[in-house]
Parts: C-alpha cells; structure tokens; sequence
C-alpha cells in the first residue's frame, strides 16, 4: 500500500498544483467585480448571460465545432479505412504524413493557410490557371469558411488515427463471417464495420470538437472580424481589455459547455450498438 501511495502521489501532487488549483483560482475571479473594492458577485454571470453578443457568439462556436468535426469524419473515415482494410504495405509512410503537421506549430500553419487564401495567393493563382474561376477575387481569406479549413487541416489527423486504430483493431473474421452470408459491401459497413468502428469516430470527434472550442489564434489571424469566437473574446479579455474577472467567468463557461460535451459524446460511446 506504502509503495503505491509513492508511485502515484507524484503525478496526483502535480495535477493538483497546475491543474486543479490554478481551476479554483479561475472560478474564484469569476466571481470577484471589477474596482478598487472588489467583492463576490454573479454580476460577471449574469452580463454574459444577458447581454445576446455572447450567447450568439457561444452559439457561432458551438457550430463552427460541429462543421469541423464533421467535416473531418466525413475525410478521415475513408481515409482511416483505406489504410486499415484496402491498402497492404506502405500504411507507414501515409501515418508519418498525416503526423508531420504535429511537427510544426499551430501559428506557422495559420499563417500558412493565410498566405494559399488570401486574394492573389497561390490558391487563386492555381484556380485561375485552370480557368476554374474568373477574374474576381477569391474572397475565402477573413471569413468563417477560412476559418473552418485550417481548423479541419489541423485536427483531421486526431480522427484519422483513432479511427485507423478503431478499424485496425477489428477481427477480420467478423468481415469474412458477413460475406459468407451473401452479405453485400454495403450491408456489411453499415451493420458491421461502421458499429465497430463506432468508439474510434466517438474518441475522435472528443479529440476535434473539445479543442475546436477553444481556439483563438486561427480565429483572429484568417478570420478577422467575422472570425470572433469565444477563445478570441477570453485573449482580449485577458489581454487587451485586462478584464480578468469576467474573462474568467468566460472561460468557466466554456470549461462547462466542454464537460457537456465529453458527457454527451461519451454516453454515445456507451450505448449498445
């Protein structure tokens, strides 16, 4: 019992001084007014609550999170089941370049994305060349779609893998039962594969909608002000407006609206299939 206690007082000891007391400290300044005399109040609350440019703004995150996430089920499902069940060799090489995005930092690729969307940048120029578009500008850059690409491009790889290891997995015999069966390609996915695979789509979507929720650097640098988010409104409440006590209450909220949402996710998870 002695030596247990040794072995997993180390990591609980640092959970609980970068993790859970840094949380209460939150939720304290959340409640604390602004002013020389500061003192406990829900008025922090109670102005996020009242006032629609948050609740929109929350509703806006909430389902540019959705649009992502499954944007990245609908590519990385295919993509996961190609290199699982259709492809025999080189399954290496494609996983070691969906992971080398991880390599480099989440500012570079915004950037990155910024320079193929602007109006005149390499995106437009390839279109133009192939005679896809006209002469107008392309138009994507500073709006929510460019916004929806570099978070797609960032976090599919999060739901590729775990799909991939879902699928990977999966006994094959199971597969080779249903056929045996005379049962078609498709009544085979649709009855056998996809409730297989059901955990690895559930864990994928926690890995892109929770972080989605959060974001602020690809907000403010591709969408500029039809970007805003919640993450946006928390930095400038942080570190523009230096409001802290009601970006505190901010972020509590967004910390509940992501607890909601592994809730949710996760009793999808269990449910028999």
């Amino acid at each position: 019992m002695n030596k247990k206690f040794w072995l997993v007082s180390p990591p609980v000891l640092l959970l609980i001084a970068f993790c859970v007391i840094p949380l209460f400290i939150m939720v304290y300044f959340s409640f604390l007014s602004d002013g020389a005399d500061p003192h406990l109040t829900l008025s922090n609350y109670l102005d996020f609550f009242q006032k629609g440019f948050y609740l929109k703004l929350t509703w806006k995150t909430i389902s540019t999170s959705l649009i992502v996430t499954i944007i990245c089920i609908l590519i990385g499902y295919p993509m996961a089941y190609i290199m699982a069940k259709v492809i025999n060799s080189g399954k290496t090489i494609i996983l070691i370049a969906i992971i080398i995005p991880f390599w480099t930092s989440q500012l570079v690729r915004a950037y990155s994305w910024q320079n193929l969307l602007r109006d005149g940048g390499i995106l437009e120029m390839i279109l133009r060349k192939f005679h896809l578009i006209g002469s107008e500008p392309l138009g994507i850059l500073f709006t929510q779609t460019a916004v929806i690409i570099a978070l797609v491009h960032i976090f599919f790889p999060y739901m590729v893998i775990t799909i991939y290891m879902s699928l990977e997995k999966m006994d094959h015999s199971i597969i080779e039962a249903s056929k045996s069966l005379n049962a078609g390609p498709f009544t085979t996915f649709w009855r056998i594969i996809l409730p297989l695979s059901k955990p690895g789509i559930i864990s994928g979507s926690i890995l892109v909608f929770v972080p989605s929720l959060g974001v602020f650097v690809e907000p403010r640098i591709l969408g500029g002000t039809k970007g805003s988010v919640i993450g946006t409104v928390i930095e400038d409440q942080f570190f523009e407006i230096y409001g802290w006590n009601f970006g505190a209450a901010i972020a509590f909220i967004l910390l509940m609206i992501v607890l909601i949402s592994i809730a949710i996710l996760s009793k999808f998870a269990k449910e028999e299939v």
